[in-house]
This record gives C-alpha cells, sequence and structure tokens, in this order.
C-alpha cells in the first residue's frame, strides 16, 4: 500500500515538516505490518478500534513510553482523518480514543552559573569541533531554538549584516531571531575555521562534523551533555534544557511572554506558558523581598 497521496497532502497542505512526515510513515508502515502479520490483511482503511487497540496493548507490552504510543496513534489518527476527507472511509476507528497518560516531568533549566561555567570557564581550544561546539552551546542558550532547527541551519541563514538568524520551524514557519554580538564573534571564528575544512561534502549547511557532512541530531545530544556534565549534576542534559533555560532567564528578567513565544517559534502562548513555572518562582522571590507588607 503506497501512502503517496496522505504524504503529499500532510507536505503540500498541511505544510508538515520533511523529518515529521517520515516519522508518520514510518509509523503507519509499522501498524501495516502489525495488521497483516496478526490479522493477515493488507487493508490499514477497513480496521476497527478493537484491531487497533491490540497493536497498542503490544506497544505497552514492549516497554514503549506512552509518549512515544500516543505519538504513533496520533500519526495513524491523522491518516483516518485524512481519509474521511477524501471519502475513503465513513467513520474514523480512532474518533472515540483516549490518549495514554503522561506523567508531567518538571525540566529543570541549567542555572545561570552552570551556562557561564560551561561558555566562560571551560577550555573550547582553537581547533574546528571545539570552536563549532561553542558555538552550537550558544546558539542554543542565546535564540532558543530546537535541535533540529539547528541541525537543519543553513549558512544563508545567518545574516551578519542584520545580526539575525532565520529559523525554519515546524510546518515550515519561518521565524527571524536576533544574534547578540558575543554570538557573532564565535560565528566569524567559525567561518574561518571552516573555510579550511576539507572535504565538505554538504556545502550549504552551517553545522559539519570533522568528515565535511552536515552535523547529526544525536551528536548535538551528545556535545551538550558532554560539556554540561562538566557543570551540572542535573540529571538530564540535553539542547532541549538548554532551549529551557532560555525562555526561563528571560522570562526572569522579566521578558513579555508573547515575546518570548515568537523567539522560540510557538503557535500559541498555552506552549510558551510551560516554561514560566521557575519565572513564577523568581517572581515570588522579588515579591517577598520589595513589598511593603512583606514580613523581613
Amino acid at each position: 500500500m503506497s501512502f503517496q497521496h496522505f504524504t503529499d497532502y500532510l507536505l503540500l497542505e498541511k505544510k508538515y515538516s520533511v523529518l515529521t512526515v517520515k516519522a508518520y510513515q514510518k509509523d503507519l508502515e509499522a501498524f501495516l505490518e502489525f495488521i497483516k502479520k496478526e490479522y493477515e490483511t493488507n487493508s490499514i482503511n477497513k480496521v476497527n478500534y478493537s484491531q487497533i487497540r491490540s497493536w497498542i496493548v503490544l506497544l505497552v507490552e514492549s516497554d514503549i513510553s506512552n509518549r512515544s504510543i500516543n505519538r504513533k496513534v496520533s500519526a495513524l489518527n491523522t491518516y483516518y482523518k485524512f481519509l474521511l476527507k477524501v471519502g475513503d472511509i465513513d467513520v474514523n476507528p480512532l474518533s472515540k480514543h483516549k490518549a495514554l497518560k503522561i506523567s508531567k516531568k518538571v525540566q529543570v533549566p541549567f542555572s545561570e552559573i552552570e551556562i557561564k561555567t560551561v561558555l566562560d570557564n571551560l577550555n573550547f581550544g582553537d581547533d574546528f569541533e571545539s570552536v563549532r561546539n561553542k558555538l552550537i552551546i550558544e546558539l542554543f542558550y542565546s535564540t532558543g531554538i530546537r535541535r533540529i532547527e539547528l541541525v537543519e541551519l543553513k549558512l544563508a541563514s545567518i545574516d551578519l549584516d542584520n545580526k539575525t538568524l532565520k529559523v525554519l520551524g515546524k510546518r515550515n514557519k519561518e521565524r527571524i531571531v536576533p544574534l547578540l554580538e558575543t554570538v557573532l564573534q564565535t560565528i566569524r571564528k567559525y567561518f574561518k575555521i571552516r573555510d579550511k575544512l576539507e572535504p565538505v561534502l554538504d556545502t550549504d549547511y552551517l553545522f559539519l562534523t570533522k568528515k565535511g557532512v552536515k552535523i547529526y541530531e544525536t551528536l548535538v545530544y551528545r556535545i551538550i551533555n558532554d560539556y554540561f556534565s562538566l557543570a551540572s549534576t542535573k540529571v538530564k542534559k540535553s539542547p532541549h534544557i538548554l532551549r529551557h533555560s532560555f525562555a526561563t532567564h528571560l522570562l526572569n528578567q522579566g521578558a513579555d511572554l508573547n515575546a518570548v513565544k515568537e523567539l522560540l517559534g510557538h503557535s500559541s502562548l498555552a506552549a510558551t506558558q510551560v516554561y514560566t513555572h521557575n519565572s513564577i518562582a523568581e517572581l515570588k522571590k522579588v515579591h517577598i523581598s520589595a513589598h511593603p507588607r512583606s514580613k523581613k
């Protein structure tokens, strides 16, 4: 079975990113494989909720996280909504499905001291990988971009004259993020050392491995984890925690929530508000210390 019409719909009409569409297709193919094996059918269009539920049970028993399972089911649900839209089915078998519960884990941001320790106190060196790694950390913390957004950055994404970065976010939505002067200095240094790299195969991309190919997500995660392991005892040390730190520190310093929303590339304020719990704690400190009626 081909999912070509569906993937075209996601790419062209819904404006989903190529990576998201590939993930959806992979999930659909996995489900198709399941019903072939368990129910000896090739028709994903004719399955019922009971059959889908048996797939969900298998995923749960395979120790896949509820979050990942929900994502897989969401891909299937999107497919059925598409079939309903084009008239290939009359009823969406997932119309009454309730997502699995996900425990809300508080994402603890790095402190300003921890970030300062990494950027100012660690010796990065002047070789290609060291300069690249420092720029990666600085970009995460100063722009709040996502890991996949950083991986996909092109040389043309940077405008040195206007001191801005063009980011291609979710659903191919572009946003312009200002660049700090300290980051621009590292960018210029990186450009000089990148120009000497040979051979360069992925010429358009900003971040490369030392072999001259586009950097990849697991390497970016490893870079952040390795450097912050030297400065932080927090359990999770990832690019997302740096994005979280960017938002939290801006809010702590009084930045407008709408402005932070735009910088992060969120489509709604609700998505940005998950970053506010730390800034609320900071506001409480300010309130207690500054309010005339506060006990001292």
